[in-house]
């Protein structure tokens, strides 16, 4: 037999063994492999400890762009006002006499849960009150981040 008429009768071999299928004994090894897979255990990675890091850095910013406001303005926004007054010029009392040019914010900053900071002109524990209220959306529970938190 010459080299073709080998090639040929190996292929027509292989693909009549794909076109059969599966043997038991393959896919009691597919199965065995799914079932070990599952098995496995994947480490728990807690997010809880990243987002509160990006919320403390949250406050910060807004503390920045307050402390510039300040600055500009000779006293921080009302509580009235908000947060709303560091992306655009209050017109509430009292009125800045030295608004930024755009701003002190590009936007209103959420925490990591999509929920907004609450401000307080003047704060319950100081000046002012930057709050998160965490993941349960909560002010007064346990999982509050604020400005007067220690890094």
């Amino acid at each position: 037999m010459n080299m073709t008429k080998r090639k040929e009768i190996f292929l027509r071999k292989t693909i009549k063994q794909i076109i059969k299928g599966f043997t038991p004994v393959e896919i009691l090894v597919v199965v065995v492999i799914i079932v070990l897979l599952t098995q496995l255990k994947v480490p728990h990675v807690d997010v809880s400890d990243n987002a509160r890091s990006i919320t403390v850095l949250l406050i910060r910013d807004i503390e920045n762009a307050l402390d510039y406001f300040y600055k500009h303005n000779g006293f921080y926004p009302s509580t009235i006002q908000g947060l709303e007054a560091l992306v655009t010029k209050p017109t509430a009392k009292p009125e800045p006499k030295n608004y930024h040019t755009g701003g002190y914010l590009k936007k209103v900053l959420l925490d990591p849960w999509g929920n907004p900071f609450i401000y307080r002109n003047p704060g319950e524990k100081g000046l002012i009150d930057i709050i998160s209220c965490g993941p349960d959306g909560e002010e007064g529970t346990e999982d509050d981040i604020t400005n007067h938190d220690k890094p």
